[in-house]
């Protein structure tokens, strides 16, 4: 008997995981119909996965880029209702009749839709950090009252995925540790004294990866790894001390897990994001997803070294931040994104975007964090101490 389609969202689908993930359903129209798909202001690439996927529902975070876009659909004749805000946000993830949401808008204004789903019981793959580094026990709290079907699409996330076993209640017996490895990014043979003069386009020239602009800046800082710890400790129930993280310059070792009677079960590939978001969209089962597969008689090493603390200070405020109040990841978050922005804006320094992180963490104190409501607030006051801090660092 042939199977439904699975019915999905797609948040944040003009983005790099976005563009992947219908590249992925477009090879198995079979098995996925798009429902929904939702852009900041990018109404051109928007209008074009209109065309292609022919979803019910378009949401762009504006009311103006709305406007244009419900105007182009019309003029070419496609029957997409066009949406826009937070709340449409949430509509199309929680929607009865969706059956999977990617989550992969950037920053925290993608934890309102991420909750939504997980309240809504959806199978929910998760590219967005944010949910679980601002939203931390709310949002596995949500995800567990809510019923949902938790896939991490991170690489390395996705990589300790595949190598547990499938019962998750087995995991706390079972894991000695986690090991998350890390590129090193374009920077990981330059002197720390040498980053001050970084632009943001040597910055995003990542070596292995296509990815937006933020998450490449802050590959080269390293602090996608601080974020992913903070993931890990979440998605997986370890605690801090229980996550380690290499440097693995070929990409190939996606991460692995060390078992208590000391084996190691690592996932290999090449670097697609393709692949982790092939495994999200059929698990348990597995298709196609379009990455080229590993030659091993052509791979002529695989190396492993430790971060070096002096090149990437950040790395370290992950384990800083899950010791401290709850909260404190939310701030750690804010404060990187606001720094960031300003580095890609060319309005503050590579090599201060650590220094405006570790004010901020200082400056800001968190204390309800019980809400959706209180980690937004938490996460505005970061924001604003983050802001004024790069203001005083400001180039």
């Amino acid at each position: 008997m042939k199977q439904p389609k699975q019915r999905l969202t797609v948040l944040g689908s003009t983005g790099s995981v976005g563009v992947s993930t219908l590249d992925v359903v477009s090879k198995h129209l079979d098995r996925f119909e798009v429902f929904a798909l939702s852009a900041n202001t990018n109404v051109d690439e928007l209008l074009a996965q209109c065309a292609a996927f022919r979803p019910r529902f378009a949401v762009m975070a504006s009311a103006s880029h709305a406007d244009r876009l419900a105007e182009r659909l019309e003029q070419n004749g496609l029957p997409t209702r066009v949406l826009s805000g937070e709340d449409a946000l949430e509509q199309i993830a929680e929607h009865e009749d969706v059956d999977t949401v990617m989550a992969a808008i950037v920053g925290a204004a993608g934890l309102g839709p991420c909750l939504a789903a997980a309240r809504a019981g959806k199978r929910l793959l998760l590219a967005n950090k944010e949910a679980l580094v601002v939203g931390g026990e709310l949002f596995m709290r949500t995800v567990e009252e809510g019923g949902a079907t938790l896939l991490p699409i991170d690489s390395e996330h996705s990589a300790i995925f595949q190598s547990l076993p499938e019962d998750p209640r087995t995991w706390a017996r079972r894991i000695d540790k986690i090991i998350l490895t890390a590129s090193g990014g374009p920077f990981r043979t330059r002197s720390p004294q040498s980053l001050g003069s970084v632009t943001p386009d040597e910055a995003c020239a990542h070596p292995n990866w296509v990815m937006g602009r933020k998450i490449s800046v802050d590959s080269a800082t390293m602090m996608n790894k601080a974020l992913e710890v903070i993931e890990a400790r979440h998605l997986f129930g370890v605690s801090p001390e229980q996550i380690e993280v290499v440097i693995h310059p070929q990409s190939v070792v996606h991460s692995m897990v060390q078992f208590v009677d000391s084996s190691v079960i690592a996932q290999l590939g090449t670097p697609d994001m393709r692949v982790p978001i092939a495994v999200g969209l059929a698990w348990p089962e597995r298709i196609a997803s379009g990455a080229a597969a590993l030659d091993f008689r052509r791979l002529a090493n695989l190396s492993f070294e430790p971060p070096d603390d002096a090149l990437f200070p950040g790395l370290r405020l992950a384990w800083q931040a899950l010791r401290a109040a709850p909260g404190t990841t939310a701030v750690l978050n804010a404060a990187n994104e606001v720094a960031v922005e300003a580095f890609l804006q060319r309005r503050l320094g590579f090599d201060r975007i650590h220094a405006v992180n570790l004010e901020t963490l200082e400056a800001v104190q968190p204390s309800n964090t019980g809400s959706l409501a209180d980690l937004l607030a938490l996460d505005a006051s970061a924001r604003a101490a983050a802001r004024s801090t790069a203001e005083r660092f400001a180039l």
